[in-house]
């Protein structure tokens, strides 16, 4: 089966950075996309940026200009630079990675159990 496991978060004041890392283990033959969001307390889950294999990105309007996906395919991983944090960007971050077993193009969802960045104003 597979893993998926975040890292990075923190505590951290207004206008400063934290890079999350999330990187997915076990039976992998090819993660198609992989993505970021966080969930606010008493709010809904949102996404905050996605990248596919080919490298194509696209991010909530809210972070746009201030936040960065990347990803390294060689391990299966995916970071997300954040820069001049806000505190409405406090919530739990999650990680999920949209997996491809074998050869055969099926594909199955997978999420960390979520990273917790907290801004202080």
């Amino acid at each position: 089966q597979v893993q998926v496991a975040e890292s990075g978060g923190g505590l951290v004041q207004a206008g400063g950075s934290l890079r999350l890392s999330c990187a997915a283990s076990g039976t992998i033959f090819s993660i198609r996309i992989m993505g970021w969001y966080r969930q606010a307390p008493g709010k809904q889950r949102e996404l905050v940026a996605y990248i596919t294999s080919s490298g194509s990105t696209d991010y909530a309007d809210s972070v746009k200009g201030r936040f960065t996906i990347s990803r390294d395919d060689a391990a299966n991983t995916v970071y997300l630079q954040m820069n001049r944090l806000k505190p409405e960007d406090t919530a739990v971050y999650y990680c999920n990675a949209d997996v491809q077993f074998s050869i055969v193009p099926r594909y199955q969802d997978y999420w960390g159990q979520g990273t917790q960045v907290t801004v202080s104003s």
